[in-house]
């Protein structure tokens, strides 16, 4: 995978330079991405600032998040070939820092959970997940270092999980989705992906302009709740083998681990999430669905329909839970630093017909909280780990999964 740090410290050394840099990301792309179909459309001639922190980084764009110089199609023929006139606020911030947002990504249309063409590239017979489903697979194939997704329930976490590429969603509203395509506004987080925790630290802290964002202190003797999520069925065999490994190696660094089973109101308010999704995402989509109801997606489609019998009152008290989950959780992070658990049920389901169950992403989405995936080595098709942190405390997520990467690979 490339790397952005290393990209960075070649380009601060002068062993390389920004527009051999993006070169790299080129040359990975049109060697890579025929087999793989991560990518959507490319700027075959992308101008490229000579300075910059991020000069010289390429960038993945999901395809709901607009772009000036590229179409932004959403993953629907609803919008086959639509260009918008202005970059949303993140891609502006990113031209800012001397990126280059080289490639739009697949997406799920409108974010949605239908799969995309595109593949695992760890395995072309699996899913490489979604809905970000190209950026978490062009990170993975080495096509660029650094790529944006957007979660609503588990889009940016899951397909990095499954790719076996570092990811974050950070604290809700940390990133801005001013020009983001809208699903749900009380979920929609934007995330990055990236080859390892470094790499990822490295874009937030520069993206959000929060410098201690980036990794210059470990963690120290972290006290960490080992949570299982109960209330969202037993995870895989692997999966589960795969979380104790993590737990192990936290454990040989240093931190403090202890058995955790979240208590109520959390679990009823994971069982609301799908109502507050579905409930804003039925007016956030209202025109299409008006308008090209049969040009929707299968499961998008089935999905809007169903959600058209949804009243004020289950989302004013799925709304009410939330609230109480957050209070909640808030003073469960009073005896804890971080909390340690699955990514996703297992490895990456085979076929192209499915995106996989975000189940375990849901929960953290709802409460707003930062959380990053942690690839953990071992055999056969990628697993991954997530750490959770309380609210806009993404530093010591991020400082505790880069511990457990570090231990990991020890």
């Amino acid at each position: 995978m490339l790397s952005l740090v290393d990209l960075r410290t070649r380009i601060a050394a002068g062993t390389l330079d920004p527009p051999g840099a993006i070169r790299l990301a080129e040359v990975a792309i049109a060697a890579r991405d025929p087999g793989i179909g991560a990518i959507v459309s490319q700027n075959p001639a992308p101008a490229i600032a000579g300075s910059g922190p991020l000069a010289g980084i390429a960038v993945g764009v999901k395809d709901i998040i607009d772009t000036a110089d590229l179409p932004t199609q959403m993953g629907s023929p609803i919008y086959a070939g639509w260009q918008p006139k202005a970059d949303a606020a993140i891609v502006a911030r990113l031209r800012a820092l001397g990126a280059v947002p080289l490639v739009k990504t697949s997406t799920s249309p409108f974010a949605s959970h239908d799969p995309t063409a595109t593949v695992n590239p760890r395995d072309p017979g699996h899913t490489p997940g979604g809905s970000s489903a190209g950026s978490a697979a062009a990170v993975a194939a080495g096509m660029v270092p650094l790529a944006l997704g957007t979660q609503t329930g588990g889009s940016v976490i899951r397909p990095a999980a499954f790719c076996g590429v570092a990811a974050i969603k950070p604290s809700f509203r940390l990133l801005p989705t001013v020009g983001v395509k809208t699903f749900s506004w009380a979920l929609d987080t934007v995330g990055l992906f990236g080859a390892g925790i470094r790499d990822i630290a490295q874009g937030l802290s520069l993206i959000a302009d929060r410098p201690a964002l980036d990794l210059d202190a470990a963690p120290g003797a972290p006290r960490l709740g080992l949570c299982l999520q109960d209330f969202a069925e037993a995870p895989d065999p692997d999966a589960l083998a795969a979380l104790h490994r993590a737990a192990r190696a936290a454990e040989a660094a240093g931190a403090r681990l202890v058995d955790l089973v979240l208590p109520d109101p959390l679990p009823e308010a994971w069982s609301q999430h799908a109502v507050i999704q579905d409930y804003e995402a039925r007016q956030a989509l209202a025109w299409e669905y008006a308008h090209h109801r049969a040009q929707l997606s299968p499961e998008l489609g089935e999905q809007l329909d169903a959600a058209q019998d949804l009243v004020a009152a289950q989302y004013d008290a799925a709304r009410r839970a939330a609230h109480r989950a957050r209070r909640a959780l808030k003073d469960l992070f009073g005896a804890f630093d971080a909390i340690l658990t699955l990514s996703a049920p297992g490895r990456a389901p085979a076929g192209l017909g499915t995106t996989g169950d975000a189940r375990f992403n849901r929960l953290w989405t709802l409460m707003g909280v930062p959380c990053v995936t942690v690839p953990v080595p071992g055999d056969g098709l990628p697993l991954g780990v997530q750490v959770v942190a309380r609210f806009g405390d993404d530093g010591r997520a991020l400082a505790v999964a880069r511990m457990i990467e570090h231990a990991l690979a020890a």
